[in-house]
């Protein structure tokens, strides 16, 4: 089974059984339920909702069908077309529409597509609202309205530039700097959405611009998740471009990673340390990242006179802990950073040209500021184990063992140690314990990472 239902939206892998696969069928229920959950708190409300997609094969026939049916539902539509995810969040807030729909499976591969759904502020729907979209999909005793009563597009245009535009427009975006420095950028989008507005932002801040797979045809280059494993083209592409530095984005253009002049990974746990930095240097406040994330974020914080939060893993949990604690900035260590000045979303294009005009105003290379940074190593592994094993009483015995350290349970449990930490997190969908490191060295992580998967075997009689 490839249909993966959850509060965020729905994906799977295109075609199949209806209700095991992403089919025609499941794309139209569930677009019907989240119109209906919409409807819900906007009573006798004519509904308008954005729809957006990246550049995916599958995308134009989803694309198709999630604006018939909402039309079908009653409700108008605003297309945007091929835009990103953080571009579709911020056409919501400038149409004054009710929502919207993002077609991306993100990260995935070319066979996956997925609905992501945003409410009426452009941001991802609450748990509540998810819960609610899923139940309504289960209940097929909806009504649909009559013909006089159809929905229509209202807009179909693309919002790129303007997004572009909104970055450029931000107090601490300095294109003049950037503009100094020249910078030579080579730049792989995996041939998606990111294609079209990397190069176009790079450009209007006068950098030289190498494109590799930039060409939005869908057929991605490589695996699109932007981790090193994946990047080796764009690496040797800078080394052999002479360039200053690379950018890698995923197929939606929410998470960010960079390559340094010399063809090394600045890392992407970075992305929103070094952003971090150059907000906190300008603006005085706290930041938020996952408990996965690293602990540079927190180190780098309190440099900068500010204090430090974290939140359970997810976009929407980050987001709720940035509102409650007033943060400046926030993200995840996978290269997503939120800047509220802009929106309350993971957006790779504000992360390049904060990054870029920090980089700028440095006046130092690639590798020369990512030394500046405190260094810490990852490891990630997990643990399987039998259904029978109850994996909440094996985590509740791991927080009682280390009671005297910093013991953080609002998502599993983290544990800090003086120079290291571990996260250990339960699947919501399988019986599986993922377990995540930080050490001052990779040998250390790894070693710290093996302790525990020993000691939850030891527990668990596994």
């Amino acid at each position: 089974m490839t249909l993966i239902k959850s509060i965020s939206g729905i994906r799977g892998t295109i075609g199949g059984p209806a209700g095991d696969n992403l089919t025609p069928v499941d794309i139209v229920r569930f677009t019907a339920a989240y119109v209906r959950c919409i409807a819900e708190t906007r009573p006798g409300k004519k509904l308008t909702i954005v729809v957006g997609r990246d550049a995916r094969i599958s995308g134009p026939m989803v694309e198709r069908l999630v604006e018939g049916t909402l039309m079908g539902c009653g409700a108008d539509v605003v297309s945007v077309g091929l835009c990103t995810t953080p571009g579709t969040e911020l056409a919501v807030a400038h149409y004054g529409a009710d929502g919207g729909i993002i077609i991306t499976a993100s990260h995935n591969p070319r066979q996956w597509n997925a609905l992501k759904l945003l409410d009426g502020r452009g941001e991802f729907l609450s748990d509540a609202a998810g819960k609610r979209v899923l139940a309504l999909a289960a209940d097929d005793s909806f009504a649909f309205p009559a013909a006089g009563a159809l929905g229509r597009v209202l807009v179909r245009e693309s919002y790129n530039e303007r997004h572009i535009e909104q970055v450029l427009a931000l107090p601490l975006v300095d294109a003049e700097a950037v503009r100094r420095r020249r910078f030579r950028v080579v730049v792989d989008a995996v041939n998606s959405v990111g294609g079209v507005v990397i190069p176009g932002l790079l450009r209007r801040l006068g950098c030289e611009v190498v494109e590799l797979n930039c060409e939005p045809t869908g057929e991605f280059a490589h695996d699109p998740e932007p981790l090193p494993g994946n990047l080796a083209g764009i690496s040797d592409a800078v080394v052999r471009e002479r360039a200053d530095l690379g950018i890698a984005v995923d197929p939606d253009v929410d998470r960010l990673a960079f390559v340094s002049e010399d063809g090394t990974m600045f890392v992407e746990e970075y992305t929103l340390v070094a952003v971090a930095d150059y907000v906190l240097s300008h603006t005085k406040g706290g930041t938020v990242s996952n408990l996965s994330s690293s602990r540079a974020l927190r180190d780098v914080t309190e440099r900068r006179g500010g204090e430090y939060f974290a939140s359970a893993v997810g976009e929407v949990n980050v987001v709720a802990k940035m509102k409650e604690t007033g943060a400046v900035v926030g993200g995840e260590g996978n290269g997503g950073v939120i800047y509220p000045e802009l929106h309350y979303g993971r957006d790779a294009l504000v992360g390049v040209a904060l990054f870029l005009t920090h980089l700028a105003r440095s006046g130092m290379k690639m590798t020369e500021l990512r030394a500046t940074y405190p260094a810490y190593f990852a490891s990630k592994r997990k643990i399987e184990l039998t259904p029978a094993i109850d994996v909440d009483k094996v985590l509740h015995e791991l927080k009682n063992r280390y009671s005297g350290e910093r013991v953080n349970d609002i998502d599993g449990v983290k544990i800090d140690f003086a120079d290291s930490w571990v996260h250990l997190r339960k699947s919501n969908t399988e019986p599986i314990v993922r377990i995540y490191t930080e050490a001052r060295t990779q040998a250390e992580a790894d070693a710290l990472a093996c302790r525990f998967i020993g000691e939850l075997g030891a527990i668990c009689g596994c």
